[in-house]
């Protein structure tokens, strides 16, 4: 009998110890961390593609974003939850790891872009219709304040700007330029109350974009109207407008402009800065301790994303049509192009890795991101997506200025 017993307790231990390793097998998988995740912004279908930077690969897709032909994206500071702002207008928090949408507001007519604040509690979006700033709460989406760009116009009317440029700085403010009234705003939410606002006028023609740099000290926008950059010293006490780089062009009949540039990829390697040249195939390379013109580098064609890796090595560029198709690589030493790569048409965006072992690319018109080795200029993957445009990384998180 014991023996019997012995056997039938043994039979059952085993059938315990057979049970939880098929449980163990079918579970899914543990979910992963946030570090390593990223979207691609799907400007065809309004979509975001999840993607894994470790693993380079799609996870999975969100639908029903809208209009995002010219979208952009921030996170929160967890790295998993992400704002994205389209150009519909709509404002939509989603989650990476659930791959879900959390929250959505129509908040405007016409929007391209956003920032967070310094501490996550807080969301912006720079609007063009009907243009200013709105302010949201970053976890409930609620709108917390509205900030109208409105200018007295010459004819002595108050008209309202489109907003670009926009950025968070520290202690809960936003500075963003006003592309109609040539102006630039700094609001201070960090007291409550209506915002404080802070204007700079007369900063030259038409800002178009802007950048913080990486230490949070300058604000840069670029003139679309005329040759030059406004810049403030915002560690300054009493902070003023500076014109750096003024009539880089005087002499040059400008090319046509086939596509805005933009300034937002924190193109400062060491202490220069590297900007695209308005209505030229030059990038300019500016001493930041001077803020002067030290180099000026000829490329393929008119530059759009000028982008420096995270060690500051080499910067890359994209370009606008009709060379829209190449990549070049800038060697920071040597101040020359050293590479030149054809990934794809319409290559729209890259992002590098967060140690910049490797970059994205998106090609529109290929439908697909390439995944570049910065060493070897290999391609180390390829995605599918349907007309990729932006790609932002989770990494994005603990950076100041976007």
């Amino acid at each position: 009998m014991r023996s019997l017993l012995s056997r039938a307790t043994g039979w059952a231990a085993w059938l315990l110890v057979a049970l939880l390793l098929a449980a163990c097998a079918s579970a899914p998988p543990p979910a992963v961390g946030s570090g390593d995740l990223g979207v691609v912004i799907g400007r065809a279908d309004g979509t975001l593609t999840v993607v894994n930077t470790s693993q380079m690969r799609a996870l999975g897709r969100i639908d029903g974003l809208g209009d995002l032909s010219h979208a952009s994206v921030v996170y929160g500071r967890d790295g998993a939850t992400a704002y994205v702002f389209g150009r519909d207008g709509a404002l939509t928090k989603v989650n990476l790891l659930t791959r879900t949408v959390e929250g959505r507001v129509q908040q405007a007519g016409n929007s391209i872009g956003g920032a967070i604040s310094q501490d996550g509690r807080l969301v912006a979006a720079q609007n063009y219709v009907p243009g200013g700033v709105k302010v949201f709460d970053a976890r409930t989406l609620e709108l917390v304040v509205d900030i109208p760009a409105t200018f007295a116009a010459p004819d002595g009317t108050m008209k309202p700007s489109r907003v670009v440029g926009l950025a968070e700085l520290p202690g809960k403010r936003f500075i963003f330029s006003l592309f109609d009234a040539d102006q630039i705003w700094i609001a201070d939410l960090s007291q409550a109350g209506p915002p404080r606002l802070t204007k700079f006028t007369q900063v030259g023609r038409q800002p178009y974009d802007a950048l913080v740099t990486p230490d949070g000290r300058f604000y840069i926008a670029g003139l679309f109207g005329e040759d030059g950059l406004a810049m403030i010293d915002l560690w300054d006490a009493q902070p003023k407008v500076r014109r750096i780089l003024a009539g880089y062009g005087r002499g040059e009949t400008p090319l046509p402009v086939f596509k805005m540039p933009h300034l937002r990829g924190w193109a400062v390697a060491g202490r220069h800065a590297w900007l695209p040249a308005i209505g030229r195939h030059e990038v300019l390379v500016v001493d930041t301790e001077s803020w002067q013109e030290v180099a000026r580098v000829p490329v393929a064609g008119q530059p759009v994303f000028v982008m420096a890796q995270p060690d500051g090595r080499q910067v890359w560029v994209n370009f606008a049509v009709p060379d829209y198709h190449r990549v070049q690589v800038i060697d920071t030493t040597a101040r020359k192009v050293v590479k030149t790569l054809e990934p794809g048409a319409a290559v729209l965006h890259m992002e590098f890795t967060p140690k910049g072992e490797a970059v994205w690319m998106s090609s529109r018109d290929a439908n697909r991101v390439s995944v570049i080795d910065t060493a070897s200029f290999e391609t180390l993957a390829t995605i599918d997506v349907n007309a990729p445009s932006g790609i932002f990384f989770a990494s994005r998180a603990a950076r100041l200025g976007l």
